[in-house]
């Protein structure tokens, strides 16, 4: 996994927690869900880096 897609997961994770909060905090439940969202396919993007995967297609990274 480079360095970059570390930190492209890392601030989807983010940006997916912040929608999330806001969606809490002012009610609006399709920001909380659309950020919870964000939250699991950051996570699995970086599961799948992990594995050595391009997510989304189940192929081997290039190495």
């Amino acid at each position: 996994m480079s360095i970059f897609d570390k930190a492209k997961d890392k601030a989807q994770e983010l940006l997916g927690r912040a929608e999330e909060l806001y969606g809490e905090s002012h009610g609006d439940a399709a920001a909380t869900v659309a950020g919870e969202a964000n939250v699991l396919e950051a996570e699995a993007e970086e599961e799948a880096h992990r594995r050595g995967e391009h997510p989304g297609d189940g192929a081997p990274a290039a190495r």
